[in-house]
C-alpha cells in the first residue's frame, strides 16, 4: 500500500512495504518458526502468579534496568556471566535495533552475509545505517576467507552474523566467528535466536566473550521458552557495551508484566526446554523424509528446515494452502521453508506435500513430451 503524498515520510523510506509473515487462519500453521507446544497448565499457572504479584503494582513504572531479569537470564545462560554482562528488551529484534542504534547510524554501516534474516537490513534501514550484502557459499555455508575478505574490503562498523542462520538453518563454527572478530574493526553480532535447537556439538558464540569486548550474543525467549507472545530478547557481552546501550533504550522499555512473565518461564526452564529436545527430533526427521522424496535440504541446527529447489515455488506454496497448511517462501529463489511442528502437524504437512509434488512432477514431465512448434 502505498502512502498517499501528503505524509512526509523519509526519503529513503519511500515506497517501502513493512515486514511480515503472513497470518492467515489455516488449520496448520508452520512459517513462523514458533514453538508449536504452548506453555503447560502448571507453567501457565505459574505465568498467572506472577503476573497477579505485579498487577497491584502497575500504578509505577517498572524496574527500568530490570535487574532481577537480567540476573535470571545470566543464571540460564551461565559460563560465569553476571547480570551487568546481559540486557533485555521486547524481543531480539528490539535488542538488534538498539545495537544499530548505538553502533550504526547515519554514515556509518553493517554487513550481514545473505540469505540471512531479512530484518537485520529492515533495522539497519530504519536506523539510517548502510547496508552492505555479503554473500554466503552455494551451500549456504559461510567461510572464515570469505568473511574476512568482505570485512577488509568494506570496514563495517557492525558485522551481524546468524548461527544457526534464519532462513537456512546451519550453525557457524567457531573458527569463523573468531576469524571475523579479529579482522572485525567495530562491533561483531552474532545472532543467536535458535541457539538451543543446535544439533548436538554445535557450538555458541558465548565461549568467545572473555576474548572479544566488542563480541555481541543476542538470544530470544520467543523459541525455545514459547514465549513468542510475551516479546522478551536478551543479549550477553561486555558491561562497557550495555552501558552504551542505556544511552539509546527508551526508559521502561520492559513492562513489569513481561519481566515477570520471563522469570516465570525462566524459573520453570526445563518445562519448555523438554519441548525442544521433541522438536529436534521432528526436525531431524523431517530432513530425511524430504530427502527420501528426491528435495534438496539444508542441513538445519534451527527448528526449520529449508526445502527445494523448485521451478516455482510460489505454485508450491500455494498449492501446500489450498491444502491448509501454511509454510514461508522466503530466502534463496526456488526454496520454501517450514517449521518444526507437533506430529499431528509434520504428519498434516507430508500428507499435503506429496499430493503437490506428485502434480509438479507430472506437468513438469508433460511439458517436457510435449511436442516441439516449428522454429
Amino acid at each position: 500500500m502505498s502512502l498517499p503524498s501528503w505524509v512526509p515520510i523519509r526519503p529513503d523510506l519511500a515506497g517501502r512495504t513493512a515486514y511480515g509473515a503472513p497470518q492467515l487462519d489455516v488449520p496448520v500453521r508452520l512459517n513462523t518458526n514458533e514453538n508449536p507446544y504452548p506453555p503447560s497448565p502448571g507453567l501457565a499457572r505459574a505465568i498467572a502468579a506472577a503476573v497477579a504479584e505485579v498487577a497491584g503494582t502497575l500504578n509505577r513504572y517498572p524496574d527500568r534496568d530490570a535487574v532481577a531479569l537480567r540476573e535470571d537470564l545470566a543464571a540460564y545462560l551461565g559460563r560465569g556471566l553476571s547480570w551487568r554482562q546481559v540486557w533485555a528488551a521486547n524481543g531480539s529484534n528490539e535488542i538488534i535495533q538498539q545495537l544499530l542504534q548505538a553502533f550504526g547510524g547515519p554514515g556509518r554501516s553493517a554487513i550481514g552475509f545473505e540469505p540471512s534474516y531479512a530484518m537485520h537490513p529492515l533495522i539497519a534501514r530504519a536506523t539510517a545505517t548502510g547496508w552492505i550484502s555479503g554473500a554466503r557459499g552455494t551451500d549456504f555455508g559461510l567461510d572464515a576467507g570469505r568473511a574476512v575478505r568482505a570485512i577488509r574490503d568494506q570496514r563495517p562498523d557492525l558485522v551481524l552474523l546468524t548461527s544457526p542462520n534464519n532462513p537456512t538453518g546451519g550453525a557457524l563454527p567457531l573458527a569463523v566467528i573468531e576469524a571475523v572478530c579479529d579482522a572485525a574493526p567495530g562491533m561483531v553480532v552474532v545472532d543467536e535466536a535458535y541457539a538451543e535447537f543446535a544439533r548436538d556439538g554445535a557450538p555458541t558464540a558465548l565461549a568467545l566473550l572473555p576474548r572479544y569486548p566488542r563480541l555481541v550474543v543476542t538470544r530470544t525467549m520467543s523459541k525455545a521458552f514459547a514465549l513468542a507472545g510475551a516479546r522478551v530478547g536478551y543479549l550477553a557481552t561486555d558491561p562497557a557495551v550495555i552501558e552504551a546501550l542505556l544511552l539509546v533504550r527508551l526508559p521502561y522499555h520492559l513492562s513489569a508484566v513481561t519481566q515477570a512473565v520471563a522469570r516465570a518461564a525462566l524459573a520453570h526452564a526445563a518445562e519448555p526446554l523438554a519441548t525442544v529436545q521433541a522438536l529436534r527430533g521432528e526436525r531431524d526427521g523431517l530432513v530425511r523424509w524430504l530427502r527420501g522424496q528426491g528435495l534438496a535440504v539444508a542441513d538445519s541446527d534451527a527448528n526449520f528446515v529449508l526445502f527445494g529447489e523448485f521451478g516455482d515455488s510460489r505454485a508450491i506454496w500455494q498449492a501446500l494452502l489450498e491444502r491448509g497448511v501454511l509454510v514461508r517462501e522466503v530466502g534463496p529463489p526456488g526454496w520454501l521453508r517450514v517449521s518444526a511442528g507437533t506430529p499431528a502437524e509434520m504428519d498434516a504437512f507430508r500428507g499435503a506435500l506429496l499430493p503437490v509434488l506428485d502434480g509438479a512432477r507430472e506437468e513438469a514431465h508433460l511439458r517436457h513430451d510435449a511436442p516441439r512448434g516449428r522454429q
